[in-house]
């Protein structure tokens, strides 16, 4: 069983961001859906019925989906790294998660919700950890001047061409 589930808060987004963050991932799916009650009207505030909390997986890895209110908001001090090992996928996350949101510097993006994103090519972190110090500061170089990164671009800085 996971011994850590990311609980993200929404005001009253939970259940519309799970399904979007499902609809894009594969192995994704709503587990359960919470509701608030009477109870506690005075502490939550919101109204009875409404959804609460929305448990889900994203490929695999469990997350809760909180409405607590308009207390908090998401900052990059907390982001999802997305691995793709091909430019499609870097294609596919970028432009779903993207919409609506923000682009963001480096492979950074900010989703509808507020939500950071970072959609890294698996190479990129391969490249990273070269010994060679020219290979690494070229592919530096690269992936600094892009927003969404670009698998063909990093590997042409990675050879010096």
């Amino acid at each position: 069983m996971q011994r850590i589930t990311p609980c993200l808060w929404f005001d009253g987004q939970a259940e519309e961001a799970a399904r979007f963050y499902v609809s894009i991932f594969e192995d994704s799916g709503i587990d359960a859906v919470s509701r608030y009650g009477k109870e506690g009207l005075e502490v939550h505030g919101q109204p009875e019925g409404s959804v609460m909390t929305v448990a889900f997986h994203l490929g695999g890895q469990p997350f809760t989906a909180l409405n607590g209110g308009p207390q908090f908001r998401f900052s990059e001090a907390i982001s999802f790294q997305v691995a793709c090992e091909t430019q499609a996928e870097v294609d596919h996350f970028w432009s779903r998660l993207a919409a609506g949101g923000e682009e963001g510097p480096c492979g950074w993006l900010k989703d509808r919700f507020g939500l950071s994103w970072q959609i890294v090519p698996t190479v990129l972190t391969q490249m990273l950890g070269d010994p060679d110090a020219g290979k690494r500061e070229r592919v530096t170089k690269a992936f600094l001047q892009m927003k969404k990164l670009d698998v063909a671009a990093l590997e042409r800085a990675y050879a010096g061409s």
